[in-house]
């Protein structure tokens, strides 16, 4: 019974959390630019699970572990929302969602895990924004694609994505804070940001 009343009050804790997603081709700022948006408004981030993964099990991976990431990715991302409920944070930013997931599957392996089909129709979110590829590329030994083609590719493959969906989105673009102000106007134009 104590299991059942806790289970439902988490899920009480998911519907009572903003959630805004960040994604993008890497190298984008995304990291960059929850760390700035969860400083501005006082309010918690959930981190990439992937860097994690990747740093804990080496830079080669196969299709299996993209499920694995994925499966931790959503964890992560409950852990951070009950804690923001229990710390009464009423936003949480994102850092990668189930859509990054599909489109690495995809891109890498031409093939997603059902798993994270079905991670996209379950979990809701209140806004995308989604990063341009107007900032530099930056070497990272985790980074795969440096030339401005993949980039410009993978740019077109969620903004088509977030196109084709219902929820709120926007692209943000721009350097330094400028970048994160353009972010601060699209989350204060489709959400309640107390």
């Amino acid at each position: 019974m104590k299991n059942l009343k806790i289970a439902h009050r988490f899920k009480l804790f998911k519907m009572a959390i903003q959630k805004i997603v960040i994604l993008g081709p890497e190298s984008t700022g995304k990291s960059t630019l929850c760390e700035a948006l969860a400083k501005h408004y006082d309010i918690y981030y959930c981190p990439e699970y992937a860097r994690q993964f990747l740093t804990d099990n080496g830079l080669k991976y196969n299709y299996e572990d993209l499920l694995t990431i994925a499966k931790g990715q959503l964890t992560l991302e409950d852990e951070w929302i009950q804690k923001a409920t229990e710390n009464k944070k009423n936003t949480l930013v994102v850092d990668t969602d189930m859509y990054v997931m599909k489109v690495w599957c995809e891109y890498v392996f031409q093939n997603a895990h059902t798993y994270i089909l079905e991670q996209i129709n379950q979990r809701k979110y209140d806004l995308y924004l989604l990063c341009d590829i107007d900032l530099p590329w930056t070497q990272d030994e985790m980074r795969e694609y440096p030339d401005p083609k993949p980039r410009a590719e993978l740019f077109s493959i969620y903004k088509d994505l977030l196109i084709n969906q219902n929820t709120p989105w926007g692209i943000v673009s721009g350097t330094g804070t400028q970048r994160t102000q353009n972010a601060i106007q699209i989350m204060e134009q489709h959400l309640n940001m107390l």
